[in-house]
């Protein structure tokens, strides 16, 4: 956490002294933020969550935090708790979906991604739940094996010139502090064919850890580093 601080500190200080005012939020990586991970999965969380269909509250926590920061930044709220309260509004209100589908329609995508986004978003040939092996509660996640996951599976590239997939990845995936049971899943593997579900599920399984214990809860955004230049804080 102190080197993430750090790197939170030089980053803003850099921005502010080129003259862009500059926030950082340092958040909690000890799992997924969302309950996804791959292109079009992703896409249709951020639509679930802008509908207030998603439950993931982490996510939110987020994403209301950023929002508040930019904000507060650009004028347009005097502190990060109205920021976040005009932001939370905008998505109730349906405002903030309103105008991800403009954005959308602006940009070339269809007309209807926010209302029908199954129709649009591509979906991979083979999709089934990977189980555990144990019972127990989830005790860790390797997230950074999480996301080496989708990338295996061809959502993400190991070079720049390497295709990308959006149909395949991961969801339903498991939080920490979860009581599963033998057999129960702890995520979806959605992949081109059984050779690359085999693969993936086997390292999602080894990427969870399910013990006795449920792990103590840590707060997704752990701290806030405000940027700073030579006459003062921004």
């Amino acid at each position: 956490l102190d080197e993430a601080r750090q790197l939170a500190e030089d980053i803003s200080r850099v921005a502010c002294l080129a003259g862009l005012p500059c926030n950082a939020l340092v958040t909690n990586m000890d799992q997924p933020l969302a309950s996804c991970a791959g292109n079009a999965l992703e896409v249709q969380e951020a639509i679930r969550v802008l509908r207030g269909e998603s439950p993931n509250e982490r996510l939110l926590d987020v994403v209301l935090d950023l929002s508040a920061e930019l904000l507060r930044l650009g004028g347009l709220a005097a502190d990060a708790p109205e920021g976040r309260a005009a932001a939370g509004s905008a998505i109730e209100s349906g405002r903030a979906a309103e105008r991800f589908a403009r954005m959308v329609r602006g940009q070339g995508g269809p007309a209807g991604l926010l209302e029908s986004p199954a129709a649009h978003l591509p979906a991979a040939p083979l999709s089934r739940p990977v189980t555990a092996e144990a019972s127990g509660f989830v005790t860790a996640i390797d997230t950074r094996a999480a996301g080496m996951i989708v990338v295996g599976l061809g959502g993400g590239r190991h070079r720049a010139e390497d295709a990308v997939d959006p149909a395949v990845g991961l969801s339903g995936l498991a939080v920490l502090g979860q009581n599963v049971e033998k057999g129960q899943p702890i995520g979806v593997v959605h992949a081109a064919n059984e050779a690359e579900w085999e693969r993936a599920a086997g390292a999602l399984r080894r990427a969870y850890r399910i013990g006795e214990d449920p792990p103590g809860a840590e707060p997704v955004v752990a701290c806030h580093v405000q940027g700073e230049v030579a006459d003062g804080p921004v």
